[in-house]
């Protein structure tokens, strides 16, 4: 291989890099909320390239920082490529046995944040990327048992709305989840605004529901149907005869 055609297939190579991990809100979506266990799942509407870090947080942010007092965590996606319209399951986040379905989820130390727990009641959870923990650049999702207000997590300056890429539960949701279609549609970005409306979840309200797993399936799409190569022939010869008989006549 020349040097050349070598260059050019490494430029090719690190532009594709580049692309996986340039995310933008609403590439990823919260399909399940669980406060009793302290877990949630969500889908990659995108293919997330390995060893991607991504960050939570269920502190609230008031437009510009997050407050302290509750928690931060941690997520690589591991030493392979996450394919578009996994779920992943993140479960426990409160105890030391904390993991994610793929990855790698671990507790992020930041002073005056260490109230690992979930609450039914006005909490907002938030996924995003960046420099630190505490140092978003990029909000990706968000999903709030509250009001998305600025006491409980606003979605001020996080791109973020309700409906698209937020999604807003009842107040007082210990175990949520989406239950909307995950397969037939032509693109994986048409989930997008079924899995951001509460009107596509099914919310249990209050009770126990610690030990409920919320469903994996992944999302699929169905490829549009490529016109069939011989009928596309016998419709072009039968054309043909057509305008053939219209000269004759």
């Amino acid at each position: 291989m020349s040097i050349l055609k070598r260059s050019i297939l490494a430029l090719a190579t690190t532009v594709v890099a580049l692309n996986a991990n340039a995310l933008s809100a609403g590439d990823l979506a919260f399909t399940a909320y669980n406060a009793d266990e302290d877990g949630w799942s969500l889908v990659t509407f995108v293919d997330l390239a390995a060893n991607t870090q991504f960050y939570f947080s269920d502190n609230e942010w008031n437009g510009s920082a997050f407050n302290t007092g509750e928690s931060y965590h941690g997520w690589n996606t591991g030493g392979n490529a996450i394919t578009a319209g996994t779920v992943i399951r993140f479960s426990k986040i409160d105890t030391t046995g904390l993991s994610a379905s793929l990855g790698a989820l671990s507790r992020v130390s930041v002073s005056g944040s260490s109230n690992y727990g979930m609450s039914a009641d006005n909490e907002t959870v938030y996924l995003y990327q960046g420099s630190s923990a505490t140092a978003p650049t990029t909000f990706l999702a968000a999903v709030s048992s509250g009001a998305f207000s600025s006491e409980q997590g606003s979605l001020t300056n996080t791109g973020l709305s309700i409906g698209a890429g937020a999604v807003k539960l009842g107040n007082g949701s210990d175990y949520a989840e989406y239950t909307g279609p995950r397969s037939g549609l032509a693109n994986l970005a048409d989930y997008k605004a079924l899995v951001s409306d509460a009107a596509n979840w099914t919310d249990r309200g209050n009770g126990s529901y610690a030990a409920l797993v919320p469903d994996t399936t992944a999302f699929s799409v169905t490829a549009v149907p490529e016109p069939d190569a011989a009928a596309m022939v016998v419709a072009g010869l039968g054309l043909l005869g057509f305008m053939g008989r219209r000269r004759l006549g």
